[in-house]
């Protein structure tokens, strides 16, 4: 491969350093002893271990290089990696030569974090976040381990061909001059990939700057019952309770801070050791390697492939690798059920962002998140659903075939939250005049596959019009943006890193100095005849108009990836379509309260759905109900939660507007409403099958609206 100077990027470059291990020679200490806890097997099953086998990645690279020779470089440095150091000089100097520094000349210097930047250390030691191993190699402490930024090494992706040739430096703010060429085939000096920090031209993906950007990167772990309390639930929580469980204070062991890094949630700490030799010491904080992410569908694609001698590379699976990545498809979807939760408040269903970066995060393309609601009438017969999904027929060329997608990505019902990137006019006609050809597709029509725009189609546009296209190596801008931010993310911080909204007046249009919120209130419009509706969230890794793009698009340019596209659909095809999975579900009822600062919520055996008004509990399990009021307008008030029971299938009789029980079989009675809450945990009997309990808040207080009182949606649990 001729890699051209505007793909060229500072850092360790090939063949600098020759000692790399391999990861067999690591097996032999740290795997084979302990599979929940040892390095190896949680490694193995995770997508870092498998990036080089990705059918994805190999599909989309094959595009890219067609598009813009050499390109491929910038994919494979992250996809082929064999390990990483500190690229400034706050630490241990790894092997870094002229011009290909990966640091500012500042001083003091900043190092260059993303895109494959890697600084590999020439020596023979093996780093590691301890000072006291009992290891059989020579080792350096490193606190760069145990950082977000060296996550940022792959997890920023900055394309420097845009950062470099495009009129806008493929950013929400343009380099200033001096700081990049524009010009093709300059000396590597004078590209943007040597002269600014990564974050600051050509965005591809910005999963560490988005996490850069947000409170939590900068929140102890101690300070987790600071932190808002809708914040204090699914991942957020998880990552505490690993890191209490063998350091209460939630730091590192040997006393330094632990923040909400990356490595704090993928990597959560266990106590056990961190090789098979008997004098290894029982570590409290041992970092688990399995570094879980969301997709539970790549691993189906690998194994489909790889039995029938399909992947680009490594098409040699053993047994303990079938095993790790069937045990890491069951941890993406346990990641999955902690990255939100989704509550109807009135008619609107509030989703909160529970992770570390944007809901979603990672390579954008044929990644989507969107809300699916199902609404019944009493009968429990559907009147109507929002974000359907199912089966469409599409063509392919000499092709029919059947596939599942969103139903309707035009209805306005839709609520879908992803990112869209593009091509502006300009560059897209600056492209032209690099000879790129007028008649290039940027996408296709999802059934009949007809081109739906070219790059001519690009040029053509209006000056501040933006085409869509899944080009990624092509790409300068975001035409959309949709995903929710994570917690205390700044607008200031996320222009510098290009990771605004799109538009930048969603999630509450904080602007310049600003904080984002961390959720999104989506409406909910419900039908005339509608009595209560499923919410649900869903996830999908990898959508059917990606696969199809990539297996049209593809026309052979690389021979030897020739077939990626190809491959990808038919493992696709095979392995279930990445059928989305379900992150966070909810129910909406017509039982509404009178809509005050007044929340009841139920919870069935810690099932995380605590506003849902619509559950079933079998004997045996455990309810617990809550009534708060959160701003506190009617703390200190006479309240009490009410319960009635009814035989399923009937209805209590509402005798009043914003009531919706005709008799009390039970009261939780408070005096005093107290500011932080109260309620009580009820153990589920058995035997009551047929039985449904319905169960309401209730304040009485001047101050309510109708001069009466306030009361909370109603809840009804069905017993089983």
């Amino acid at each position: 491969m001729i890699v051209p100077t505007e793909v060229q990027q500072p850092g360790t470059q090939p063949s600098e350093v020759s000692n790399l291990g391999s990861v067999v020679q690591c097996d032999n200490c740290h795997g084979g002893y302990d599979l929940a806890v040892e390095p190896a097997f949680g490694w193995k099953g995770s997508t870092m271990a498998q990036a080089g086998r990705d059918p994805l990645f190999w599909a989309t690279v094959a595009i890219a290089e067609g598009d813009f020779p050499g390109a491929g470089d910038l994919c494979i440095r992250c996809h082929s990696p064999r390990g990483w150091t500190d690229p400034d000089d706050s630490e241990w100097q790894g092997v870094q030569n002229a011009p290909f520094l990966a640091r500012t000349a500042t001083t003091p210097p900043r190092s260059f974090r993303g895109s494959g930047m890697f600084v590999l250390w020439g020596g023979a030691e093996f780093h590691g976040p301890y000072s006291d191993p009992v290891a059989r190699h020579s080792t350096l402490q490193s606190r760069f381990l145990r950082s977000s930024a060296a996550c940022g090494t792959c997890h920023d992706v900055s394309n420097p061909v845009t950062g470099d040739l495009a009129p806008s430096n493929g950013a929400m703010q343009p380099l200033p001059p001096g700081a990049f060429s524009g010009q093709p085939g300059s000396a590597v000096t004078l590209k943007a990939a040597f002269l600014a920090e990564p974050h600051r031209y050509g965005v591809v993906e910005r999963t560490y700057s988005e996490h850069v950007g947000s409170s939590l990167a900068t929140t102890r772990v101690g300070a987790f019952a600071s932190l808002p309390v809708e914040l204090q639930d699914g991942a957020i929580r998880a990552a505490h309770d690993a890191a209490t469980l063998g350091v209460p204070s939630g730091d590192y062991a040997d006393g330094a801070p632990r923040t909400f890094t990356c490595q704090t949630c993928h990597m959560p700490p266990a106590i056990g050791k961190g090789c098979n030799k008997r004098d290894a010491p029982l570590r409290p904080d041992l970092p688990r390697h399995d570094l879980t992410g969301g997709n539970g569908w790549v691993q189906d694609a690998i194994v489909w492939l790889a039995q029938r001698d399909r992947l680009v590379i490594g098409n040699t699976l053993d047994g303990v690798q079938l095993a790790a990545l069937t045990a890491s498809k069951a941890r993406a979807s346990e990641t999955l059920r902690g990255a939100a939760r989704v509550a109807p408040v009135g008619n609107t269903a509030r989703i909160v962002n529970l992770t570390g970066h944007k809901l979603l995060t990672g390579y954008p393309e044929g990644r989507r998140l969107w809300l699916n609601v199902r609404w019944f009438d009493r009968a429990g017969l559907l009147v109507h659903e929002d974000g359907a999904y199912g089966p469409i027929a599409v063509q392919l060329p000499g092709r029919s075939l059947t596939v599942e997608s969103i139903l309707d990505l035009d209805d306005p019902r839709l609520r879908l939250y992803e990112a869209q990137p593009g091509i502006t006019p300009a560059w897209a006609s600056r492209l032209l005049g690099l000879g790129l050809p007028a008649a290039t597709p940027l996408g296709f029509d999802r059934v009949t596959g007809a081109v739906r725009a070219t790059l001519d189609d690009a040029a053509a546009a209006p000056v501040n019009g933006r085409t869509k296209s899944l080009r990624f190596v092509l790409n300068d801008t975001m035409v959309e943006d949709s995903r929710i931010p994570p917690y205390g993310f700044a607008y200031d911080e996320a222009l510098l890193r290009g990771t605004l909204p799109v538009p930048v007046t969603q999630f509450g249009d904080p602007g310049p100095g600003g904080i984002y919120r961390h959720r999104d209130e989506a409406p909910l419009d419900p039908p005339a005849n509608a009595a209560f509706a499923e919410i649900r969230l869903l996830y999908q890794p990898t959508s059917w108009e990606y696969v199809q793009f990539l297996y049209l698009a593809n026309q052979g340019a690389v021979p030897a990836l020739a077939t990626t596209g190809a491959d990808l659909l038919d493992a696709w095809l095979a392995t279930g379509m990445a059928a989305p999975q379900v992150v966070a579900a909810s129910t909406w009822c017509v039982e509404r309260g009178t809509g005050e600062d007044l929340e009841l919520t139920t919870e069935v055996d810690g099932g995380g759905d605590r506003h849902g008004c619509r559950k079933t509990a079998s004997g045996g399990g455990e309810l617990r109900v809550e009534i708060g009021s959160p701003r506190g307008g009617f703390a200190g008030t006479l309240a009490a939660i009410v319960f009635e029971i009814f035989p399923t299938g009937t209805r209590p009789v509402s005798p009043l507007p914003g009531i919706w029980f005709d008799r009390t079989d039970l009261q939780l009675l408070l005096p005093s409403l107290p500011s932080q809450g109260a309620g009580l945990t009820l153990d589920v009997p058995s035997g009551a099958a047929g039985i449904s309990v319905r169960i309401q808040g209730i304040a009485l207080a001047f101050t309510a609206r109708n001069g009466l009182f306030a009361s909370t949606d109603a809840h009804d649990i069905e017993l089983r």
